[in-house]
C-alpha cells in the first residue's frame, strides 16, 4: 500500500491459457504503478497455467483455481474480492502495455466526473507481433448502442460507479463487457485518452477468431434488452436506423471473421437498406468478403492492418 496513490485492482480471469499467461502476469508485475492488487481466478486449468501462477504467486495478491462458470462469473469473483478504488481486467491471453495503470490514474484523477477511462489497442498474434492498432475516439452512449466497441483491456473503471451498475451479467458470453458498458455510461461519463494502454492476442482458440460468429446474435441480444431499459429506449427509437445499421455492421464483421462470407454480405445488405453510405468505411472488407466466396481470401492480413 502506498499513501495518497489509490489502489488499483487488477483481475485476471484464466482458463487453460498456459501459452500466454507468463506474459500477461509479467506485463501487470512490470507496471510502474505503485499501488496494485492483483487477482488471478483461475477455471481450474489443467494445461500447466496453475503452476505458472505458483511461480508467480509473491507477486499476486490473491488467486484460486477451481471450477467455474464461465468468463463473467470469474470476473465477478475476483469483483467481489476487489478493494481498489480503480478497478479492471486483463484477460489471460491479453497484456498491459507499460505505463498503463499510471496513465489510466491520471486520467481518472484529471476526470473526476468520470466513471470509466479508455484508451487505443493494439491487436498482436500468438506471438506478439502487433499487426493493428485501433484508435478509438470519445464515445457517447449513443455510440455504444450503435456498437461502437471498446477495447476492454484498456478500460479501468472508478469502483463507486462500477458498484451502482453491478457485476457482469454471466447471461452474455461474447459482450459481457459491452452490456456493462452501457449500464456504466448510464451513470456517469467516459473518458477517452489517445495512447496505447494494452493490446488483445489474436489466435485460434480466443473467442474473438474461434467463436466469432456468437458476437452479433449476442449483439441483437442486447438491442432487445437496452430497447427497454430509459433512456436507452428513447434513444434507439430517435436513432433507429443507426443503431440497427451499426448491429448489422458488427454481425458483419465478426461472420467474416468467422469464416462465413456469405453470411456477412448479407448483413451488410441489411445496412445497404439503413444508412448506405455507412458502407464507405468498410469497402475493403465487403471486397474481402466477395473475394472469399470465390476463393481468393489471401487479402485478409492487407484488410486487418487498414480497417480502421
Amino acid at each position: 500500500m502506498t499513501s495518497g496513490q489509490p489502489l488499483v485492482s487488477i483481475i485476471t480471469p484464466s482458463y487453460d491459457q498456459a501459452a500466454f499467461l507468463d506474459k500477461t502476469l509479467r506485463s501487470v508485475f512490470e507496471q510502474d504503478y505503485p499501488n496494485i492488487e492483483y487477482l488471478v481466478v483461475d477455471g481450474g486449468s489443467t494445461d500447466g497455467s496453475v503452476d505458472i501462477i505458483k511461480t508467480h504467486a509473491a507477486n499476486i495478491t490473491w488467486w484460486v483455481s477451481e471450477p467455474d462458470k464461465g468468463q463473467a462469473d470469474a470476473i465477478n469473483k475476483g469483483l467481489a474480492r476487489a478493494k481498489g478504488e480503480i478497478i479492471a481486467w486483463l484477460n489471460s491471453d491479453d497484456v498491459y502495455r507499460p505505463g498503463a495503470v499510471r496513465h489510466a490514474v491520471a486520467a481518472l484523477q484529471q476526470h473526476p466526473q468520470a466513471g470509466m477511462v479508455y484508451a487505443d489497442l493494439e491487436s498482436i498474434d500468438r506471438t506478439g507481433r502487433v499487426f493493428n492498432t485501433i484508435r478509438y475516439r470519445q464515445f457517447s452512449l449513443l455510440d455504444l448502442l450503435s456498437f461502437e466497441i471498446i477495447g476492454q483491456p484498456t478500460v479501468f473503471m472508478r469502483r463507486d460507479v462500477l458498484q451502482q451498475a453491478g457485476p457482469l451479467d454471466a447471461g452474455y458470453r461474447y459482450l459481457l463487457d459491452h452490456q456493462l458498458w452501457l449500464r456504466m455510461f448510464q451513470l456517469a461519463p467516459a473518458v477517452y485518452v489517445p495512447q496505447v494502454w494494452a493490446a488483445a492476442r489474436h489466435h485460434a482458440s480466443a473467442k474473438n477468431v474461434g467463436e466469432a460468429a456468437g458476437f452479433g446474435r449476442e449483439a441483437m441480444r442486447i438491442l432487445a434488452w437496452a430497447g427497454a431499459q430509459p433512456p436507452m429506449r428513447e434513444l434507439i427509437a430517435a436513432h433507429h436506423r443507426q443503431v440497427l445499421a451499426g448491429a448489422h455492421l458488427f454481425d458483419a464483421r465478426y461472420l467474416l471473421d468467422g469464416g462465413q462470407p456469405a453470411a456477412a454480405l448479407r448483413s451488410y445488405a441489411r445496412v445497404a437498406g439503413l444508412q448506405p453510405l455507412r458502407l464507405l468505411r468498410h469497402l475493403l472488407r465487403i471486397l474481402f468478403a466477395l473475394l472469399s466466396l470465390l476463393g481468393l481470401g489471401g487479402l485478409r492480413k492487407l484488410i486487418q492492418r487498414r480497417e480502421y
